[in-house]
């Protein structure tokens, strides 16, 4: 399933010099951020978690996750390049999963390992705040990049889309309104940072079960989904 040459090339439209400057952008922030909190306030856990959370995990891995996944692929379909790709003897399925391993680990590197620096940087690991958010931005990170890499094969607008779905509906409705942090995937990533810290310093609104339930289903039914979509795409002049 894994295509090295797909993989080769998605890389490259991923770490471009334009996209590139904007993923490293938000890890510099985020350490910056850190930094300056522990220069002026001194190691505590509590005020680590907040930022961890506040920021790493409620805005950085998100959108990190809109730039990857929505831009390995969305590019392609939007510029017409991906008729070229279609056109070789590569099962579409594929296309999809090694396009998908890509955003991943660049999600995950450019998201979990800043997430884990911080929070050495912070409060030095204490009450395990590190780990919980780094667990949390890694599987934060496959779900985000099935669930945009999916929009970025059905819609030319995926990185409006991915931007309202994780500024509006995850920071803000998902602060505001109950029901909507159960349909959260950043809710489902803390309640395994939860699980990791187990003091009460993290907390979720869904349970450990249904959160690893949820992020199995939406990596699984967008990952299929947008396979499905990619094989219904025609190519010009195919029957």
């Amino acid at each position: 399933m894994y295509n090295p040459t797909v993989a080769r090339l998605t890389y490259r439209a991923l770490l471009g010099r334009r996209r590139a400057l904007i993923l490293f952008l938000l890890p510099g922030m985020l350490l910056l951020i850190a930094a300056a909190v522990r220069a002026f306030n001194g190691a505590d856990d509590q005020v680590a978690a907040d930022v961890l959370g506040g920021f790493a995990l409620a805005t950085m891995v998100p959108l990190i996750g809109v730039i990857a996944g929505t831009g390995a692929i969305g590019p392609e379909i939007d510029d017409g390049s991906i008729v070229y790709l279609l056109s070789k003897p590569v099962k579409r399925p594929s296309i999809i999963f090694t396009k998908l391993i890509v955003a991943i680990a660049v999600t995950m590197v450019f998201s979990a390992v800043p997430t884990f620096l911080a929070g050495f940087i912070l409060n030095g690991n204490g009450q395990q705040v590190a780990v919980a958010y780094t667990v949390a931005a890694l599987v934060a990170s496959i779900a985000y990049s099935a669930l945009f890499l999916l929009l970025g094969t059905i819609s030319r607008h995926a990185v409006v889309i991915g931007l309202v779905y994780a500024l509006v509906w995850e920071a803000l409705f998902g602060s505001l309104i109950e029901g909507a942090r159960t349909l959260s995937v950043q809710q489902w990533a803390l309640a395994l940072a939860e699980k990791v810290t187990g003091d009460g310093l993290v907390t979720s609104e869904v349970s450990l079960t249904t959160a690893v339930v949820l992020l199995s289903a939406v990596t699984i039914v967008a990952t299929w989904f947008a396979g499905f979509k990619l094989r219904t795409l025609k190519l010009a002049g195919e029957e």
